[in-house]
């Protein structure tokens, strides 16, 4: 199965199924963050090349990683309701770029969640 893959791309999972087996929640949100900014980087470089397939497979990405930030959301408290507030925002904004790509928008989200990335990485463990 994995011969049929992109050689990058079997490595690319394994070393993330690798990590996500020893993670903590704190890391596996990190890891999360991670996954989303690099498929909304790959999602705009793939619309620069005009590779469809490649945007496509990024956007999914994108999408499972903001899947589960929302799953990982729990309590009913004012910051559950923020992250909810901004997961499902993004979710929208990636869905609605499958149909017709904004990539302003694109951006956007991508560069807010590297903001909020560098802003959870301050936090002391």
């Amino acid at each position: 199965m994995l011969s049929q893959r992109n050689p990058g791309e079997a490595y690319r999972r394994v070393d993330f199924d690798a990590r996500i087996s020893g993670a903590n929640p704190r890391e596996l949100v990190r890891m999360c963050y991670e996954q989303l900014i690099s498929a909304l980087g790959g999602a705009q470089l793939a619309q620069t090349r005009g590779d469809n397939q490649m945007k496509s497979k990024a956007l999914t990405r994108a999408i499972s990683a903001l899947t589960a930030l929302q799953m990982g959301v729990s309590g009913d408290t004012s910051m559950a309701d923020a992250l909810l507030h901004i997961y499902t925002a993004a979710r929208r904004a990636v869905l609605d770029s499958v149909l017709s790509f904004d990539a302003e928008t694109i951006a956007q989200v991508r560069q807010d969640f590297i903001d909020i990335a560098e802003s959870i990485s301050q936090i002391p463990h």
